[in-house]
């Protein structure tokens, strides 16, 4: 049986371009150039890359970027958006709990949840964070944006959705939040690329900043640093606030 986000990845590559929370590519990418010094000598993994908007972006300003995802069909799009721009970019299918890589590459992303925080148990989550580790260099740095649990503490996340959802977009229902497993549990309604309606029960893990420290931590990264992540203007000057529905996660290696 395919979980909730296989299902709703599945025939959504026009679509998904159209969400509103892949809007801040560019702003994103000038956040990542930043981090690595525009150092157009290392290679970038990003994986849960979705239809490719931060790979393109990246590799047109000459970085090598190889992006991975779990869905047919956004990888499908991925490619068509780099070969319609004369791109040549490697996107794979891979799973990210199970990736091939070690120590390849000096920069991973994972951005707009593009993985972590999806899956069924903390377990899960947690073999993504140590794939991502694994596949870095010595002197890595991963980049990470995830869910933060001091959002729904102070705020409804059902109120959020509704006020962030455009027409035509995913919608959402019926949110529940487990204070014990910091999950929401959701309703959301789609209609993929084809006009098809599908009504999937979604769940999402949501991390408190030191549980994030702590998962890091083990994964041997030295320096980690979390702060809000403003979708399209990811800064180190924004402090985590309660209000941040996402945080931001930088950790080094070295």
């Amino acid at each position: 049986m395919k979980q909730w986000y296989e299902e709703l990845f599945e025939n959504y590559g026009m679509k998904y371009d159209n969400e509103n929370f892949t809007q801040g590519t560019i702003g994103e990418c000038d956040f990542i150039e930043k981090e690595i010094s525009y150092n157009k000598e290392i290679k970038i993994l990003d994986v849960g890359c979705g239809t490719g908007r931060h790979a393109i972006e990246l590799s047109k300003r000459g970085y090598n970027v190889v992006g991975i995802d779990l869905s047919e069909s956004l990888l499908k799009r991925a490619k068509e958006k780099a070969s319609e721009q004369n791109m040549k970019i490697l996107f794979q299918r891979h799973d990210a709990r199970n990736l091939p890589f070690l120590h390849e590459f000096d920069l991973v992303i994972m951005l707009c949840e593009g993985a972590f925080p999806l899956m069924e148990t903390d377990e899960m989550n947690f073999q993504i964070l140590q794939n991502a580790a694994n596949a870095l260099k010595l002197k890595g740095k991963l980049i990470f944006t995830t869910l933060n649990g001091l959002f729904p503490l102070f705020h409804s996340i059902k109120d959020f959705l509704a006020s962030e959802t455009k027409e035509g977009n995913a919608t959402y229902s019926n949110n529940s939040f487990d204070l014990m497993t910091f999950r929401d549990y959701n309703i959301t309604h789609i209609e993929d690329d084809y006009g098809n309606k599908k009504e999937l029960q979604c769940n999402e893990r949501y991390y408190a900043p030191s549980e994030i420290t702590w998962l890091l931590k083990m994964l041997e990264f030295k320096s980690i640093d979390i702060y809000g992540a403003k979708q399209g203007a990811f800064s180190r000057n924004d402090k985590l606030l309660t209000e941040d529905f996402e945080m931001l996660v930088i950790a080094e290696k070295y």
